[in-house]
C-alpha cells in the first residue's frame, strides 16, 4: 500500500542557510589558494596580530593598499608596539604620517593608542561594543578588527564589499541609499558564523579587490559566479549604481613662499590642531574663502597685492605659481606670492624658519609639497 506521508520539502531558511554554507565554502577555498599577501596579515586559517590590524585598517580608511604599505611599514618599524605608539611625540607621528591624507586619522591614532596603552594595558578589546569606544574607532573598524584580529562574526563592509553584495544579489538602487540592503545582506553571510570570520572577511575584500573590479569584473575567474544574480541578469558591470554626485565647491586662497632677510631659510608653521590638515608642518596661507581672493584676471599678477596677513614684507616677487589640490569635499585653487621678511618681520604663534637645503627633510602634507617643489625648481 502507498505510503500516505506528504513529502517533506526543505524550508526556505533551510535553503537560505544552505546557500550561504556554499557560498561561504566557496569563498573560504578561494582565499586560501589566492589571498593577497600584504604586510599586516598572517596567512590563512592564522590570526593576525591585533596591532597590527588596527593601525592598518585606520590607514586604510579612504586610501588604496599600494599607498598604506609603505607607510605601515615605516610606523612598525619605528614603533613596534601600541606602547612605543603612544609614547612617541604627537609631532613626530604627524611627520610619519604626511602625505597619507585625511589628517585627523594620525590625530585619532595616536589618541587611541595612547588609551590602549594606558587603560588596557596595551591589549585591544575584542568586542564590538567596546572597541568602538576608543578614538577614531566606528562600525567599520571595529568589525574589521574584531573578525580579523579576533575571529569573531562581524559584518565588515568596505567599498570592495559593498560592489560584491551589490553584484551578486543584484541590489539596483543606487548607492548610497541602498547601503541598508546592502549591508542586511552583508550580515546574512556573516553574523552569527563561527567557520573563519576573519579569513571570510577578508576573502570578501581580496574578491571585490582583484575580481570583481569596478567596471570589468572578471566573472570568469570568480568562485561564486554561478550563485551571482547580477550575472546572471547581465548587470554585473552597472553595479553598484550611484545616484549623480553633486557639483564640488570651490574654495580660493593665497599661499606664501617666505625667505629670511639672508635667502637661506624659509618661514614655516605648524597648523592648529584642529581644522583641516590640524598638526600638520605648512606653508603659510590666507583663510580658504568661497570666494576668489584675487578677482578680474584670469593670470592675476600679484606683486602689487598688499596682503593684511603679513605686513613686514619687502617687494612682492614674481608668482611662482598657483596649485590645485582636491580635498573630500572641495576643490582648492592657491595662488602663489613670493617675497622677503622685513627686518621688522615678527612671527606668529607656532611660525619658525627652517634651513631651505634641508627643506626635503619636512614631511609634508601633499598640497604644500606641490608648491614647495614649484618654488624648488623656479
Amino acid at each position: 500500500m502507498p505510503s500516505t506521508m506528504p513529502i517533506q520539502r526543505p524550508s526556505h531558511k533551510k535553503k537560505e542557510r544552505a546557500q550561504t554554507d556554499l557560498f561561504r565554502a566557496q569563498m573560504l577555498a578561494w582565499y586560501d589558494a589566492h589571498a593577497r599577501v600584504l604586510p599586516w596579515r598572517v596567512k590563512p586559517g592564522f590570526t593576525a596580530n591585533p596591532y597590527h590590524v588596527w593601525l592598518s585598517e585606520v590607514m586604510l580608511q579612504q586610501t588604496t593598499v599600494q599607498a598604506v604599505i609603505p607607510y605601515f611599514g615605516k610606523f612598525v618599524d619605528k614603533w613596534l608596539t601600541v606602547h612605543d605608539l603612544a609614547t612617541a611625540p604627537s609631532e613626530e607621528v604627524m611627520t610619519a604620517w604626511a602625505g597619507l591624507g585625511y589628517y585627523a586619522r594620525a590625530r585619532n591614532l595616536h589618541k587611541c593608542a595612547q588609551v590602549v596603552s594606558r587603560e588596557n594595558k596595551g591589549k585591544f578589546p575584542n568586542s564590538l561594543e567596546e572597541l568602538k569606544k576608543l578614538p577614531g574607532i566606528g562600525d567599520y573598524t571595529a568589525a574589521a578588527i574584531a573578525a580579523i584580529a579576533f575571529d569573531l562574526p562581524a559584518t565588515v563592509i568596505d567599498g570592495n564589499v559593498d560592489r560584491v553584495i551589490s553584484r551578486y544579489f543584484a541590489v539596483t538602487d543606487p548607492l548610497p541609499g541602498s547601503k541598508p540592503e546592502i549591508r542586511a545582506l552583508a550580515a546574512g553571510l556573516a553574523e552569527g558564523r563561527t567557520d573563519r570570520p576573519g579569513d571570510f572577511a577578508q576573502s570578501m575584500m581580496d574578491l571585490g579587490a582583484t575580481i570583481c573590479i569596478p567596471k570589468t569584473p572578471r566573472c570568469d575567474l570568480c568562485p561564486v559566479r554561478d550563485g551571482c544574480a547580477g550575472r546572471a541578469q547581465g548587470i554585473a558591470a552597472e553595479l553598484p549604481a550611484k545616484a549623480p554626485k553633486k557639483a564640488q565647491p570651490q574654495r580660493w586662497g593665497l599661499i606664501y613662499w617666505i625667505t629670511n632677510q639672508d635667502g637661506d631659510a624659509v618661514l614655516l608653521e605648524r597648523r592648529p590642531e584642529t581644522g583641516m590638515l590640524g598638526g600638520m608642518v605648512g606653508l603659510p596661507t590666507t583663510q580658504w574663502l568661497d570666494r576668489p581672493v584675487i578677482k578680474g584676471r584670469k593670470k592675476p599678477d600679484i606683486t602689487d597685492y598688499v596682503a593684511d596677513r603679513y605686513p613686514g614684507l619687502e617687494r612682492m616677487q614674481d608668482n611662482p605659481g598657483t596649485i590645485r589640490h582636491t580635498f573630500t569635499h572641495f576643490d582648492l585653487d592657491l595662488v602663489g606670492v613670493a617675497c622677503r621678511a622685513e627686518k621688522n618681520f615678527s612671527l606668529d604663534v607656532g611660525q619658525f624658519w627652517h634651513p631651505l637645503v634641508d627643506i626635503a627633510d619636512i614631511g609634508f602634507p601633499t598640497l604644500f609639497k606641490k608648491f614647495v617643489n614649484l618654488c624648488i625648481l623656479k
